[in-house]
């Protein structure tokens, strides 16, 4: 019997959204063609706009349907892209939802959906009062791919040191390095194939994922450390915008970012890090260096896979190496306490050495105190 393929339920909703809404939308875009087609006596349409207003987001018409900035995110409308969406749901979303919990998923979901889709209606509104042309106006905003971009910033967050390997280990790529990957090649096939609503949503979606995780998303404390830094975002160093982007960019990327933080900052839409948040940060970044991806795909070595074992950075995950912290400080301090008794019972003729075995447990106990 093959084995039960679990998808956590926000997960499981969303492909099942993706695959009706786009089944509904194309459906409607080949009655609505053939309609124009019979009425024009089979003469060319090509000056019209096949649009559905209300599950996509199209400029000059979908302000009266407000719901379709959400619902846009989960439409396709070729067979590829829907292919390429729900793949992304189906194993970046059961990796993220297990690690985060389905509220703080369903959050992030919002965001990356929302977020980029009303900015680009106003684009496409300004773009068309600047140039007249109806093609930006009753262009159709729709598609994951804002939604792609802002699952790699989480990847890059959680496992930035995994390497994908393509091609029989031809190509191999740090997930670190997939955002400015996947942005470089959706900014070319822009001028390149006319798909200027990608290149768009896929800036969008970077910069609306990176904001939320950098700054407003909820985690959870470092429990090796005194400090009870703020639990929100993520402070490390490693996370800044300018570390998305190749080394000769750095410089120029941070002088800009630093502008618009500092700006933020002033009209109080962002709260600064303070040290504690930032040395925070960066234990967790460090910690994160040797995770990797395979409970996501299921690979047969790791022990997370399929065995019940937490996710990284998940609630369960901090809760068993609090755990495992006091497990280790408990068996030494017993076996401290064990050497200690065995020194105390030793003959008095044997005085000497057991003095020196005591001081040795003595040291042996201190240590093991100043680790714990």
């Amino acid at each position: 019997m093959p084995p039960r393929v679990n998808i956590p339920p926000l997960t499981r909703v969303s492909l099942v959204v993706t695959v009706s809404l786009s089944i509904i939308t194309g459906t409607l875009r080949y009655r609505d063609w053939m309609s124009r087609q019979s009425e024009t006596s089979g003469s060319t349409a090509s000056d019209e706009y096949f649009t559905v207003p209300f599950l996509t987001v199209v400029p000059a018409l979908s302000i009266v349907f407000p719901w379709t900035f959400v619902v846009a995110t989960f439409v396709e409308q070729n067979i590829f892209t829907l292919f390429i969406t729900l793949a992304t749901l189906f194993y970046g979303g059961k990796y993220l939802e297990r690690a985060w919990g389905s509220a703080e998923f369903g959050k992030f979901l919002l965001v990356v959906s929302l977020v980029p889709n009303i900015l680009t209606f106003f684009i496409y509104i300004a773009w068309f009062a600047l140039t007249g042309n109806p093609a930006r106006s009753f262009a159709t905003v729709c598609g994951g791919v804002a939604l792609q971009a802002g699952f790699l910033v989480a990847f890059k967050q959680l496992v930035p040191e995994h390497t994908v390997t393509l091609f029989k280990g031809i190509v191999k790529i740090r997930v670190k390095h997939f955002p400015a990957l996947f942005l470089l090649v959706n900014t070319l096939s822009g001028p390149l194939f006319g798909t200027d609503v990608a290149v768009v949503l896929a800036w969008l979606g970077f910069l609306a994922g990176w904001s939320y995780l950098r700054f407003y998303k909820l985690s959870f404390p470092d429990l090796e450390r005194n400090q009870a830094p703020s639990l929100k975002g993520d402070a490390s160093e490693t996370f800044a915008i300018a570390y998305f982007f190749p080394d000769p960019l750095h410089r120029p990327v941070a002088i800009i970012s630093d502008v618009v933080y500092n700006t933020l900052v002033a009209v109080k839409i962002c709260t600064p890090f303070s040290a504690a948040d930032i040395s925070a940060g960066n234990s967790r970044a460090e910690a994160r260096g040797d995770v990797t991806l395979n409970t996501l795909f299921g690979g047969g070595g790791s022990r997370n896979a399929g065995s019940g074992a937490p996710v990284p950075g998940s609630a369960r995950a901090e809760a068993e190496r609090r755990r495992a912290l006091a497990l280790k400080a408990l068996d030494m301090r017993l076996h401290a306490a064990a050497s200690k008794g065995t020194g105390d019972s030793v003959d008095t003729g044997e005085h000497s050495a057991a003095g020196g075995s005591g001081g040795a447990s003595g040291s042996g106990s201190g240590n093991g105190s100043g680790n714990s």
